[in-house]
């Protein structure tokens, strides 16, 4: 989802398993903002097809695109990605 827009930062697409990457979201809660930063090894990527929306019409499809990561522990951790996370080579 996110487009590589600098040289730094990665796109979606481009992520191989292997990969080291740094992923931020800007978080916003009320007046509130903050940036979440998690950095991991790509495991795989994937857009699961998910039912946020309930009662909608069949033919309404809602993806999101999700990574799969390693964290430096060993933890497996699952970052979804929408327009407020950017992607970053570690």
């Amino acid at each position: 989802m996110t487009a590589a827009t600098t040289p730094t930062h990665l796109a979606f697409e481009d992520l191989k398993p292997g990969n080291r990457i740094r992923v931020e979201h800007l978080v916003t809660v009320g007046p509130m903002q903050w940036t979440a930063t998690t950095c991991g090894k790509v495991v795989r990527t994937e857009r699961r097809r998910h039912g946020l929306h309930f009662r909608r019409n069949v033919d309404d499809k809602v993806f999101s695109d999700l990574i799969l990561l390693e964290l430096a522990d060993g933890e497996l951790t699952t970052v979804t990605i929408d327009e407020f996370t950017t992607l970053h080579r570690a």
